[in-house]
């Protein structure tokens, strides 16, 4: 940041050191065997986030017919809490013992059990044996991974179908666990016909949270996504809660996955994670997580025999991986910009920061020496308040341009502040590093208000601090 003098990082917090956090990181498809979670615990640990998303893999814990092997799934659920991770499980998928269909699919991914009361039969037992065995270790359950998509739902996806699955889904958890937390929806697509047909079976009523999938290279649909979701479940169920259980996207071209065509990078896609996080934190949402932890295959498609059909390689990771000839993620996990971006925001937002108007304006018609034109004018920016429940303050704000057709926005930028208190400091939220203003770029004004002159003004989120909000 040309022309304001650098004084400090911010500090990463190691997940033990959090308290209260809704930042959390995917670490699915273990169900598949798909990387090496020893390699992976203390990187992720060492983010700060707080709630760490699992699949719990009917098909590989009960491959004989009533006999369930959670070994490798205990080592998961107990390396993940020494770290001081939450773990949320996803119950999922197929299983072959059950389906022929399933028995033809890599993972049995897609592949629900409700076909037949032998397959209902056998899927209550193995939730109610899931649950029992985590109670006391893991609280919150999700009911399967979108299945408003045809590739979680193999057979074609069906609301109705779906509602009823979550509802005896949800029977059996409380069995197991009257304590627990139920998630329903995990919703990719935008289909309200879809999320209707679920509700409308009664399903909202059986469970505490409603989660979604974003995935868009437009931060604008992140906040309206939950916003229209709150608002349409509560036409069914006001006390449900909303959190985002995946958004992401690739660090590189050729990938497999959502947002595949795109031409991204590494950069790209540390703002994308940037801009997207910090918008559904600022909507509020219970649980905020990034996909994924590690680059790996995505194992959604691929079929029992023919390893080519499931090397599809997926590069979300904020950890870069290598791969061996079985598509199994090798090599050190190696952090990318992302990994610094994600620890940065995990340092920052949390322990009860929230989200709360400020009175804040952008000043046009100043000439910016910096740029040797007027500032920019703020029109269109993203911007959001922020303060810490002991005080402190934060203002948060970015230009909002596309991501994949640009390489890079710089302006300035002037904005008037009441209402906060302390000397400030700019912080780079993409890599932390933590500047003083000059004193030429504060204008003390009348009754409490504040001028900050000539800001720097990027294509991610940059931070005005105030007071203890980056202590």
């Amino acid at each position: 940041m040309n022309g304001f003098n650098v004084i400090g990082k911010i500090a990463p917090v190691h997940s033990r050191e959090v308290r209260n956090s809704s930042w959390g990181l995917g670490f699915e498809k273990l169900d598949r065997d798909v990387f090496d979670p020893e390699k992976a615990y203390d990187r992720v640990a060492e983010l700060g986030v707080k709630w760490i998303r699992i699949q719990s893999g009917w098909a590989r814990t009960e491959a004989s017919e009533g006999v369930y092997e959670f070994g490798w799934l205990d080592s998961i659920v107990d390396n993940l809490l020494a770290r001081g991770l939450q773990p949320w499980m996803c119950l999922c998928y197929g299983n072959g013992i059950y389906d022929e269909a399933a028995a033809k699919v890599f993972g049995a991914v897609g592949c629900p059990p409700i076909h037949n009361e032998k397959q209902k039969t056998a899927w209550h037992n193995y939730v109610v044996a899931a649950v029992s065995r985590y109670r006391g270790r893991v609280s919150r359950f999700e009911v399967w991974n979108e299945p408003d998509g045809v590739w979680c739902w193999k057979h074609g996806p069906n609301g109705t179908e779906y509602g009823e699955f979550v509802k005896a889904t949800a029977a059996a958890i409380r069995e197991a666990n009257p304590e627990a937390e139920i998630v329903g929806g995990v919703q990719c697509l935008y289909d309200y016909k879809w999320l209707t047909d679920v509700f409308e079976t009664g399903a909202g009523d059986c469970i505490d949270f409603v989660s979604y999938h974003g995935y868009t290279p437009d931060e604008k649909m992140g906040v309206e996504r939950p916003r229209l979701l709150g608002s349409f479940c509560r036409r069914y169920n006001p006390k449900l809660k909303i959190f985002q259980g995946e958004t992401g996207t690739q660090s590189r071209e050729g990938g497999a996955g959502a947002l595949r065509e795109g031409a991204w990078t590494p950069e790209r896609q540390a703002k994308f994670l940037a801009r997207h996080l910090l918008a559904h934190f600022a909507e509020g949402v219970e649980i905020n997580s990034y996909f994924s932890c590690l680059d790996m295959i995505e194992a959604l498609n691929g079929t029992v025999g023919d390893r080519s059909s499931y090397l599809d390689y997926g590069y979300f990771g904020v950890l870069g991986a290598d791969f061996d000839a079985e598509g199994r993620a090798t090599g050190d996990y190696t952090p990318k910009p992302s990994y610094r971006t994600l620890q940065v925001l995990a340092a920052i937002f949390r322990e009860g920061v929230a989200a709360e108007p400020l009175p804040a304006w952008f000043k046009t018609g100043m000439r910016s020496p910096r740029i040797m034109r007027d500032d920019d004018s703020g029109e269109g920016l993203f911007t959001y308040g922020f303060r810490k429940p002991e005080g402190g303050t934060g203002f948060v704000y970015w230009k909002p341009v596309e991501l994949l057709t640009s390489s890079g926005y710089e302006s300035t930028v002037t904005v008037e502040i009441a209402g906060v208190e302390g000397d400030p400091v700019l912080v780079d939220l993409l890599d932390g590093t933590v500047c003083e203003l000059p004193a030429e770029a504060v204008e003390p004004l009348a009754k409490g208000y504040r001028r900050f002159l000539h800001l720097p003004l990027r294509d991610y989120p940059m931070l005005l601090a105030f007071g203890n909000f980056i202590r």
